[in-house]
């Protein structure tokens, strides 16, 4: 079911709205009059977005959330009925990670990790459905990855959370048919590699600089499919040709695909100058900066094309041999 009011009367919930994606969706959905509640650990940031929302038309409030709270949850659904009576639409954005690998990872680490990118998903999905329900229905839109039909080395906790939120949301889907609930639409997003200041934030103990892996997408390419998702819901959306190549080629043949992630994720990740050991922003906010939607990868874009290319060729290769015959040796 969509949103049962146009944007400009609609209340949208947005998690991790104080930069990158969330940043994006929240503005995108301010220029149409959306009506927003912004979520996120850097209130000053955070602040600043919704000031800007409410500059182009949207009425927006910030709410200091850690999403890996279900009470703080709670309270930002009900700073966001205080303000604007309803909720239409909950948008579970919020993310981090870092780059490690699982036999050196840190405990700690791999716990926020998926308590913030799984957990704090869930725990948004319990906080929407009630308003959502009282509103007559309404949208839920989970943030997974195109990484939940695939994987990368260094990121397995990242991987496993996205993993989950797939998983998680085609539940939902189900709970919600037993319930009979036929008004409220869980919708998966999954991009490809966006440009948005995650690998500034992200938590580092590779030895060397990040980078995001070719090909990259402006994150405002995201927030169009967030907004389409709210007026027109589908089971699940892929953001990128890259994402939707990297699935099926996943699907027809995975241990191929796992060999050239591999190998690929292992170059195109890290730029070749060394770096400190950091947590990144795993377990506090980065704060003091100016609210940041793009991550300033714009170069990254050119080789769009080039890898695009390489991908569907994989993409091809593990089709044809998905045909081929089985001939026993």
């Amino acid at each position: 079911m969509p949103l049962t009011h146009k944007l400009a009367r609609s209340v949208v919930v947005i998690t991790g709205a104080s930069s990158g994606i969330g940043a994006a969706t929240a503005l995108d959905l301010a220029r149409r009059g959306t009506m927003l509640a912004l979520a996120g650990r850097a209130e000053a940031p955070l602040r600043t977005v919704a000031t800007r929302c409410s500059d182009l038309g949207g009425p927006a409030i910030a709410v200091r959330t850690d999403v890996t709270d279900p009470v703080q949850q709670e309270r930002l659904a009900a700073r966001a009925l205080d303000r604007f009576g309803r909720i239409d639409a909950w948008v579970n954005n919020a993310a981090v990670g870092t780059y490690q690998l699982l036999p050196h990872a840190s405990a700690a680490e791999f716990r926020r990790i998926i308590e913030t990118n799984l957990l704090g998903v869930a725990y948004g999905c319990m906080a929407a459905i009630p308003p959502l329900r009282a509103a007559g229905g309404g949208v839920i839109v989970n943030h997974a990855s195109a990484l939940a039909d695939a994987s990368l080395p260094y990121l397995s906790a990242y991987t496993a959370a996205k993993h989950g939120v797939r998983g998680l949301s085609d539940s939902l889907r189900q709970d919600l048919r037993v319930t009979g609930d036929t008004t409220i639409s869980v919708c998966t997003l999954l991009p490809a590699t966006l440009d948005t200041p995650f690998w500034d934030h992200a938590g580092n103990h590779s030895g060397r600089s990040l980078r995001p892996p070719p090909p990259v997408y402006p994150p405002e390419l995201a927030a169009r499919a967030i907004r389409r998702l709210l007026q027109h819901p589908r089971r699940q959306v892929y953001v990128g040709g890259a994402a939707r190549l990297l699935a099926v080629a996943s699907r027809l043949t995975p241990g191929l695909m796992d060999r050239f992630l591999g190998m690929y994720g292992a170059r195109a990740l890290f730029r070749p100058d060394m770096a400190p050991t950091t947590e990144g922003n795993i377990f506090r906010a980065v704060s003091g900066e100016e609210p940041r939607v793009d991550g300033g990868w714009h170069g990254r874009r050119r080789h769009a094309t080039r890898t695009a290319v390489v991908m569907g060729a994989a993409a091809g290769v593990a089709a044809a041999l998905a045909r081929r015959p089985f001939r026993p040796l």
